[in-house]
């Protein structure tokens, strides 16, 4: 497959996905197709997510096959594998030819050899900070992930958090308010980028950077930021100095 070909799959597969979440979803439905997807772009025999509870304890949620549900399972029983090491360590996860790697998952390996798998890779699942799960990936032959098909997994991963975060699709009582925010931050921040102009006699364009840099730099949102600069007149002189500054310094 040419590069240009694996990139219009990937980029039909997440926005078919996408649209599933604007309507009406089953959870465990669509992260059945995530697995399935997963299969197809990384060229994987396997693919299944794990989603830890309350307490911190890892559940299968979706699997592609029962052979990758089995294999699942028996990671959460063993209480090793990579989807385990993964979830622990916030970190991927990938062993190329499973046949060395028997010291580091004495059970797991063995079993996942019998299944028919000889390479396995594990992504973590991530929001707000907190990891939620992992992204398995069992392979039918040996063989590295590459750093395009991490970005994929990862991707995939995060339309799973969102899924399972979101839960129901969006509906006309929770869109319009929603469409109404987002106008008004747009005003706020339009107001602040004009504010900016003036203040350092520079474009729109480059004002804008400066608000969207500045809040970068921060961790702070961009309209969170533009409305103090236009509505808390307590704290906008040492906000206007901190821009200023900022400024300053991305010139020098």
């Amino acid at each position: 497959m040419t590069e240009n070909a694996r990139e219009t799959q990937v980029l039909d597969a997440v926005a078919s996905v996408v649209d599933r979440l604007l309507l009406d979803f089953d959870v465990v439905d669509l992260l059945t197709e995530l697995t399935e997807r997963c299969a197809e772009l990384l060229d994987v025999a396997a693919a299944g997510f794990l989603f830890a509870d309350s307490f911190g304890k890892l559940n299968l949620m979706a699997a592609t096959s029962e052979q990758a549900r089995e294999l699942e399972l028996f990671q959460l029983q063993a209480h090793e594998g990579p989807c385990l090491d993964s979830y622990a360590s916030g970190e991927p996860v990938s062993v190329a030819d499973l046949q060395v790697a028997s010291g580091r998952w004495p059970k797991f390996v063995p079993a996942a050899l019998n299944g028919g798998f000889a390479s396995v890779h594990a992504v973590p699942m991530r929001a707000a900070g907190e990891t939620l799960g992992a992204l398995g990936l069992f392979g039918a032959t040996p063989g590295e992930l590459t750093d395009g098909d991490r970005l994929i997994a990862q991707t995939l991963g995060h339309i799973a958090c969102v899924a399972i975060l979101q839960e129901r699709a969006p509906t006309t009582a929770t869109i319009i308010p929603q469409l109404r925010n987002a106008f008004a931050n747009r005003i706020v921040v339009e107001q602040a980028k004009g504010f900016l102009r003036e203040l350092l006699d520079i474009s729109v364009e480059d004002a804008f950077k400066v608000l969207r840099g500045y809040s970068r730099a921060n961790g702070q949102h961009l309209t969170d930021v533009a409305r103090r600069l236009m509505t808390d007149r307590h704290s906008r002189p040492v906000l206007v100095a901190a821009i200023l500054a900022f400024a300053g310094e991305a010139d020098s």
